[in-house]
Order: C-alpha cells, then sequence, then structure tokens
C-alpha cells in the first residue's frame, strides 16, 4: 500500500472515530456510544470506548482506540484475529511497514494519560477503603475501651437495704449486735423496741425465763426474783410491786416479746433506733474496739468489691468500727448500725478505742465453809434408818457434813415426801456435823420433774415446801439430786435453782447441787450458772459404767475422774467444787453367748460374746469375793485401781476394786486441783481403814 493510501485510510479512521460516515454509505458512529452500532449486511462500527476487535471496511476489522492486541492484515487470517484478547501487550503488525510505529507513537500519550487516570482512579477507590477500615478499628478500639471501663469502673447499683436486712414489714427492726446482723428481727410497737424472748436468752441475757404453760416471766438477781404477768405493764420485786408506761411482755401466736427498755434494766446493754431501713443497734459488748475515720467521701459495700451493690454513702472524716480488717477491704460498721465493706486506701488508720457504760453488775455472794468439806452420803430409804446415824458418825473420820436422803418429789404439784427426823439434825449438831438433806426426783415414777419445774406455780410450790422442811428439821443446807433429765426441761431447771438459792441464802441455808460429769449430753445442766447461785457444785464422780452401759468397766477409773474434775474447772470455780467418789465396786457376771467359742463372724465392731449383769459391792465384801474364788488382784496404772477376775459355774467375774488404793488416787487429784472437798457414795460401804487415807487429805 502507497503513502497516499495510508493516509487516506487514516483519515477515514479518524472520521469514523469522530462520528463521519463512511465513503460506502455505512453507518456514522458518535463520540459518546459504549455499545455495538448496526451498519451493513457485514460491517460493525464502535464507539469510543470500545475494547474488542472491530470489522474493516473490505469484510476486515476495525479496531478502536484502547484496541491493545495484534491485527491481521489479511481476510485469511480470521482464525487468528479471532483469538487476540484484550490483555494483549505485545508489538503489531504492520502491513504497510513504518505505519504501525506511527500509529503506536500516537497511541502512548493517550496510554500514559489512561494509566494516570487509572493510578487517580486506584487512589480515589483506595481511600473510601481506609476511611472505612479507620471507622471499624476505632469502634473495635470504643467497645473495647467500654468494656474496660465497665469491667473496671466501680458500679452505682444500690443494695436494697429492706431485702439485705430482712425487713419485711413495718413493724420489722433489723438487728445489728455488736456490729453483726442478726438473721433475726425484732419489733417496734407503740415507740417501744421488743425482741424475741429467745434472742433475748440467746445473745444479751439468760436469765430471763419465760413460762409459756402460765406465761409468766421471771428473772433473779442476785437479792430478788423478778415476776411479769403477760400484756401487763406492772411487776413485782419480791414482795414489792412496780410498774412501767409500756407493756413489758407481749405474746404474739408461739413468739414472746420482750421489751428492750426492760431488758436494759438488768442488763448491761445500750441501743439505738434508725430508719431506712428499720433497725435497732445494740451495744452488749464492752471493751476495746477497733475504729478508723474515712479519708475521703466513699461508700461502703454489701461485699468487698467494686461492683458489689452499695449499702451507704460515707463523708469524709466519718468514723467507722473495723470488724475484719482484709488486705484491700476491711467489713466495717457506721456509727448508726450499717454493715458494709470499705476499700482499705479510703480508711484511714486504726486506733483502739474502750466502749463503756455505766452499770452495777450483780455480785453473788456463796455460804462457803472453812476448810475442806468432808461429806458423807447416807441413803435412808425408811424412817427406822435414821436410828442408825450413831453407827454411822462413830466409823468414820474427818466427816464434817452429812446427807442423808430424806425427800423426793412426791407428786406433780410439787409436793415432797419426807423421812426427815429432828433427832437425827440433833445428834449430828452435838458432833459438828452440818446435815445438807438430799432433795431427788427419782424415788416416785408417777411424779413427772418436767411438769413440776416447767410450771411456776409447781416450782415456786416445791420450792417453799423444800424451804419450809429445812426450817422444821433445823437443816444446815439442801443437797439437790435431780437426775435423768432431758434438755427440754433444762432451762427451767436452772430457773428452779436460781429460785430455791434465794430462798436458801434468805434462811441461811447452803445449797449445793449434784452433777454428772461433763459430757455434751449433759451441757444443759449449765453448771455456770448453777455456779452463780448454788454455793457448791459437786461431781459425781463414778458410774463411769452402769447396769445400763454397753460394756463393762470400772465405776471410777482415774481417767474418767481427771477428765470430770478438768471439764467441771471450766465452768465452776475450784473454791465451790466438791469431789464426789464412789465407796462400792460393781462386780460384772459374764455369761458366754451360745456359739461365742466358735469362730462367729459379726458384722457389729461392739459385738460381745457374752452378755452380763452387776451387783454394787462395798470394799470388804469385793475383797472376800475374789480372794475366797482365789483370785488375785492386780494393778492397773490405766485404772488407777485393782482388778481382779475368776471364773465359776461357767461364768466369768470381773471386778475393778475401790479400796483405800483408788480412793488416794482420786484425793490427790481433789487436791491437787484445789477442789472444795470431797464426796462418799455412800456411807456403809466403806472399809474404817478408807477413813485413814481420807483425813490425810481433807483434814
Amino acid at each position: 500500500m502507497s503513502d497516499t493510501d495510508n493516509m487516506q485510510e487514516k483519515a477515514a479512521g479518524r472520521k469514523l472515530r469522530e462520528g463521519q460516515p463512511d465513503s460506502a454509505g455505512g453507518q456514522f458512529v458518535g463520540r459518546r456510544p459504549r455499545e455495538e452500532q448496526p451498519g451493513s449486511a457485514e460491517e460493525q462500527f464502535v464507539g469510543r470506548g470500545f475494547r474488542e476487535e472491530q470489522p474493516d471496511s473490505a469484510g476486515g476489522q476495525f479496531v478502536g482506540r484502547g484496541f491493545r492486541e495484534e491485527q491481521p492484515d489479511s481476510a485469511g487470517e480470521e482464525a487468528e484475529r479471532q483469538t487476540a484478547g484484550r490483555r494483549f501487550r505485545e508489538e503489531q503488525p504492520d502491513s504497510a511497514g513504518r505505519e504501525t510505529e506511527r500509529q503506536a507513537n500516537r497511541r502512548r500519550p493517550q496510554n500514559r494519560s489512561r494509566r494516570r487516570r487509572r493510578r487517580r482512579s486506584g487512589r480515589n477507590n483506595r481511600m473510601p477503603v481506609f476511611v472505612a477500615a479507620v471507622f471499624i478499628t476505632a469502634v473495635v478500639l470504643l467497645a473495647l475501651l467500654s468494656v474496660v471501663i465497665k469491667k473496671y469502673s466501680p458500679t452505682k447499683e444500690r443494695a436494697d437495704l429492706n431485702e439485705y436486712y430482712n425487713v419485711q414489714g413495718e413493724e420489722d427492726l433489723a438487728v445489728v449486735l455488736d456490729g453483726k446482723r442478726l438473721e433475726e428481727t425484732a419489733k417496734i410497737w407503740d415507740g417501744h423496741v421488743y425482741m424475741d424472748y429467745k434472742l433475748v436468752q440467746q445473745y444479751l441475757n439468760q436469765r430471763f425465763y419465760w413460762d409459756y404453760n402460765e406465761n409468766i416471766l421471771r428473772y433473779v438477781t442476785n437479792t430478788d426474783i423478778v415476776s411479769v404477768n403477760a400484756g401487763s405493764t406492772e411487776y413485782t420485786v419480791t414482795k414489792k410491786n412496780e410498774s412501767t408506761d409500756y407493756v413489758i411482755v407481749k405474746v404474739d401466736g408461739e413468739h414472746m416479746y420482750l421489751a428492750l427498755d426492760f431488758v436494759q434494766n438488768y442488763t448491761n446493754i445500750d441501743f439505738d433506733v434508725y430508719q431506712n431501713p428499720n433497725r435497732v443497734k445494740i451495744t452488749a459488748s464492752w471493751g476495746e474496739v477497733q475504729t478508723a475515720s474515712v479519708r475521703k467521701k466513699t461508700e461502703i459495700r454489701v461485699k468487698g468489691g467494686i461492683k458489689s451493690p452499695i449499702v451507704a454513702d460515707l463523708e469524709k472524716g466519718s468514723k467507722v468500727t473495723v470488724l475484719e480488717a482484709g488486705e484491700d477491704w476491711s467489713r466495717v460498721c457506721t456509727q448508726d448500725g450499717l454493715i458494709g465493706w470499705l476499700k482499705n486506701k479510703r480508711l484511714g488508720e486504726p486506733a483502739a478505742e474502750t466502749l463503756s457504760r455505766e452499770f452495777e453488775e450483780p455480785v453473788f455472794s456463796h455460804m462457803l465453809k472453812e476448810g475442806p468439806i468432808s461429806l458423807g452420803w447416807h441413803q435412808v430409804t425408811t424412817p427406822e434408818a435414821n436410828d442408825r446415824i450413831s453407827n454411822i458418825l462413830q466409823t468414820t473420820k474427818g466427816v464434817n457434813v452429812i446427807s442423808p436422803t430424806w425427800f423426793y418429789l412426791n407428786d406433780n404439784d410439787g409436793n415432797i415426801f419426807s423421812l426427815a427426823s429432828r433427832e437425827y439434825v440433833s445428834y449430828c449438831h452435838q458432833n459438828n456435823v452440818e446435815v445438807w438433806a438430799l432433795v431427788s426426783n427419782l424415788e416416785n415414777p408417777e411424779a413427772d420433774s418436767t411438769y413440776v419445774l416447767t410450771h411456776t406455780s409447781t416450782r415456786d410450790y416445791l420450792a417453799n415446801q423444800i424451804i419450809a422442811a429445812a426450817i422444821e428439821y433445823d437443816l444446815d443446807g439442801i443437797n439437790l439430786d435431780f437426775e435423768a433429765l432431758s434438755g427440754d426441761v433444762g432451762d427451767a431447771y436452772i430457773q428452779f435453782i436460781r429460785e430455791l438459792s434465794l430462798k436458801c441464802e434468805n434462811n441461811n441455808l447452803v445449797l449445793s447441787v449434784d452433777n454428772y460429769v461433763p459430757t455434751s449430753y449433759t451441757a444443759f445442766y449449765n453448771r455456770a450458772e448453777q455456779a452463780l447461785f448454788a454455793d457448791y457444785v459437786i461431781i459425781m464422780g463414778y458410774d463411769e459404767h452402769y447396769s445400763g452401759s454397753e460394756d463393762i468397766g470400772s465405776v471410777a477409773s482415774i481417767g474418767f475422774v481427771r477428765e470430770g474434775v478438768e471439764n467441771t474447772l471450766k465452768e465452776v470455780p475450784p473454791e465451790q467444787t466438791i469431789l464426789g467418789m464412789p465407796f462400792y465396786s460393781r462386780v460384772w457376771e459374764l455369761t458366754p453367748k451360745d456359739g461365742a467359742g466358735e469362730d462367729v463372724e459379726s458384722a457389729a465392731e461392739d459385738y460381745l460374746p457374752y452378755t452380763f449383769t452387776c451387783t454394787e459391792e462395798g470394799m470388804q465384801t469385793v475383797e472376800n469375793r475374789y480372794t475366797e474364788n482365789g483370785a488375785q488382784a492386780v494393778w492397773s496404772d490405766e485404772d488407777g485401781q485393782y482388778t481382779a477376775s475368776y471364773e465359776k459355774d461357767g461364768k466369768t467375774y470381773k471386778m475393778w476394786i475401790e479400796n483405800e488404793t483408788s480412793l488416794e488416787e482420786k484425793l490427790k487429784v481433789m487436791k491437787q486441783n484445789h477442789l472444795a472437798g470431797a464426796a462418799y457414795w455412800k456411807l456403809g460401804l466403806e472399809r474404817p481403814s478408807a477413813w485413814d487415807t481420807i483425813i490425810k487429805y481433807v483434814n
């Protein structure tokens, strides 16, 4: 093709791209269309932005400005032209030589311009992505910050104080006692605080006693018996009438409520009432406490932690009592009785503060004898037995008190049966021996001890009967021996001792009370309270093993005695403690069970191959028994006494022997613990030589 032809063809191409008709009467193509335009049967025109193959005027192909691939120069290469893609970036063939180079030169500026536009477009396209990324990052950071703030920021939630203090009704008062919040509530009626009687007993003053049967409140001081009827504003102090401006005792269903004002008359307590929630703050423990001031305005919370609900706000300088110091938080009580946890860094240095209140504590006096007590129990079952008192005393040495078993509870009205004798008492006094008559509850099974003790009227009558008998027979004292009581009568029994003690004191009578060795199941005997009112507490240091025991053994091994003394002295002063010891032994008769001689397997660990019975025998009788049957007594360090055994008629007889030697071991325990003296059950079972041992320790 000539240069002229080339020039004409280029001109035609420019015209086609500017929307000019071709010479063959084809179609015009505008500059802006982006889609295929129809032409003749064999021709197609393409707008400026088209990027695919275009047909030429001779049945070939036209290519728009953006075409980047090789163009065929003959009609026979149609298949090759069909395979040219738009991403082709290599040299284009030029059928006419330099024409291809010229066209390429014209395209380069346009290509550079497009690349610049693409770069700008790319930068423009990347900008929204960057903004979105920044936004998402900010949202995530804010979310994380919110979580951190929520986690480490103190909660503003406030505790429901009515729920926290268990205040349910308008009459309810939460009870804060010495910095401790009680689960139970008090009541406020007519402007006065009332507490359940059982709470008063448990937390404030155990000496208040309520008779549920007759609706009578009793309180015994060191000098008087106070008595109040339910629903009354009046009360008696011994025989004197007193009154208040409030009802002292209110009964609500099964509950008895006692006015705290009345309790305060006899108890060293102080109390104040506050609202929101309704509460009473009671101080019953006096002495040193730890207090501190708040460094800056803060809060106390239900628990130690910033996420725990707020109990109360505290101003700077507020004083609190430190109840429990922790590593980071401390439990405190505010001046108005709100309890919660306070962060230590908000708390000043704790300082000791002494709490006190003017109150005159009662002083209990006792009728104690000079020198050691040596008491012998004399079992009297008939009036005629009293006549043997002269023989009894003549065989003893060092006995300064005798206790005849004269009186016992005879019915449910509080009457007593009496075997007392004036001549008996007169003879004892002539021999410088005091008479402390024993009062028992065991002889008449028809008499219900629980009934008598739990009814104020029968309890009073019993006490008055005892005092009347003591006066009638010129007694020096009373020895109270109430045994086999149940735990539910414990309070009534102690109340009986309180009331009886004042009556005894007013009539110059010594009151002694017999007690088992302390155990968990005899704790209700409350030896500490006994010791306040009674003059002497006597330990019955025997019957370690008895007829109802699960196995055989000693009546009073030395370990049993030592432990009994040790535990008693935890509640009773030694100068009021008398150690009781036995003059008897138990002889155990063992009968083999059927098959016991064989290898009989038993699931029970406490299986015994024998049945047993026992008899009580005096010192000399026991010695005669084992020596006559050829047995030899063997000393036991563990038991602190001799043991012996023998077989007879297919049975085995065993005994732990009480004699002068075992008696001395017990007297040593008495002496070592500086006890008030010794007592012996019972006179007549000892050997004369036993008194030579006794007087070495009680004389």
